[in-house]
């Protein structure tokens, strides 16, 4: 009896022994595992040893998953932010959690002050509110936005996920512009060409139902023939802009900048008949960079409107001069004049002053357009101003990249 006692107290201590060092290592893992950081495992004989290894590769595992999670998201939303248009992320209530900077712009959101508000909240137009309350999200809404800079948006929401939904955006104010004047110029076309068209039809059918003498036939061929030429000139005008929008750029030829200019006035005073003095100044010896037939081309036109709209007994001088930043070519003239309000939209397709009477001198309505996309390649601008009933200053600034010094003296 007394054995077994000894027996059975020996077996008790190994016990206590035992409980005693399984609850101090679960401790110690505890402590491990509390911590922040993570770190080496605790030192353990045994099954202990080998299960504190086990954790360990365990939690090293699901630290680098989460390293590489946290990178996948960042590169997804420097993705995002490279996007040319608006991406804003919105739960499955539509309210906001996150945006990229285009977003942002184009609803006067902040990322982290905004977020968790609904998205209504910052986009209160009422077509906005009806395309969501209808649900039908398969064709993109078109929304004029104002504020400081009004704006055209294409918005659209997406399904990513059971709970979250995408908002893309996209600023279509230049392509909505861009389609306005595609339509303006159609229309602008058909009209130019209506006119014509319907003259020549009239003189035709009359030709052909009527039995007219000789000299009436050739009296109304006589009136055909302008609005044939005025068809003529639009069409020539319009293959033009067409071949300068989509040229490459200019050759880098050298253009004889003297000779040039004095073509110019020659072929002015043809043009003006000895109606207007022609006058022209050259300061400095200077050649040009770039395509001489485009730039004869665009100052044959500024000079040939200046003679268009000046009356006889005028004055049309040409001036060319180099300054500091460039070369500066100007057409001045005495002629009618332009209002102010006109100023701005001289160079658009098919801009008119006054119509009638630039059909009356034989304009298309092209010239400057042509003229401005000339320039544009040669990398110069154009700068008018006018006085109504004293007369214009078509003015050419030349970049200084485009002057060469002359290989011939310019004549004075």
């Amino acid at each position: 009896m007394t054995a077994a006692l000894i027996v059975l107290s020996l077996l008790a201590a190994l016990l206590a022994l035992a409980l005693v060092h399984h609850r101090r290592q679960l401790g110690r893992l505890r402590r491990w595992a509390a911590q922040p950081r993570m770190s080496d495992p605790p030192e353990a004989p045994g099954d202990w040893g080998e299960a504190f290894d086990l954790l360990h590769r365990h939690r090293r595992a699901n630290l680098k998953r989460r390293r590489q999670l946290a990178q996948l998201i960042v590169r997804s939303r420097r993705a995002a932010q490279a996007l040319p248009y608006g991406v804003t992320v919105l739960d499955a209530e539509l309210r906001l959690d996150w945006c990229n900077d285009s977003a942002r712009q184009h609803f006067d959101l902040h990322p982290e002050r905004d977020r968790g508000a609904p998205i209504v909240n910052f986009v209160r137009h009422p077509d906005f509110v009806a395309y969501l309350a209808a649900r039908e999200f398969s064709e993109p809404l078109r929304l004029q936005v104002s504020g400081s800079s009004p704006r055209t948006l294409a918005l659209q929401l997406v399904a990513f996920d059971e709970d979250a939904w995408l908002l893309l955006s996209q600023d279509i104010t230049g392509a909505e512009r861009i389609e306005a004047m595609r339509r303006d110029f159609v229309a602008n076309v058909s009209h130019e060409l209506r006119t014509p068209l319907t003259v020549l039809s009239g003189f035709l059918d009359t030709i052909q139902d009527l039995k007219l003498e000789p000299q009436r036939v050739r009296d109304y061929v006589n009136l055909m023939a302008p609005q044939a030429a005025r068809m003529r000139r639009l069409i020539d005008d319009l293959l033009v802009l067409s071949a300068l929008e989509h040229a490459p750029p200019p050759p880098e030829e050298r253009i004889a900048l003297g000779p040039l200019l004095e073509r110019l006035r020659s072929e002015t005073e043809q043009l003006s008949n000895g109606r207007h003095r022609i006058a022209l100044a050259i300061e400095g010896e200077h050649d040009l960079r770039g395509a001489e037939n485009e730039l004869a081309s665009a100052f044959l036109n500024l000079a040939s409107n200046a003679v268009r709209y000046t009356p006889a007994g005028g004055e049309i001088r040409f001036a060319w001069r180099a300054t500091g930043a460039g070369g500066e070519f100007t057409v001045e003239d005495t002629g009618i004049g332009i209002e102010a309000e006109h100023l701005p939209r001289l160079t658009e397709r098919f801009y008119r002053v006054d119509r009638g009477r630039s059909r009356d001198t034989g304009g298309t309505g092209l010239g400057l357009a042509i003229v401005k996309h000339a320039l544009a390649r040669h990398q110069a601008v154009l700068e008018i101003a006018s006085t109504p009933g004293k007369g214009s200053v078509f003015r050419v600034r030349f970049p200084a990249a485009r002057l060469l010094p002359a290989t011939q003296k310019v004549p004075g």
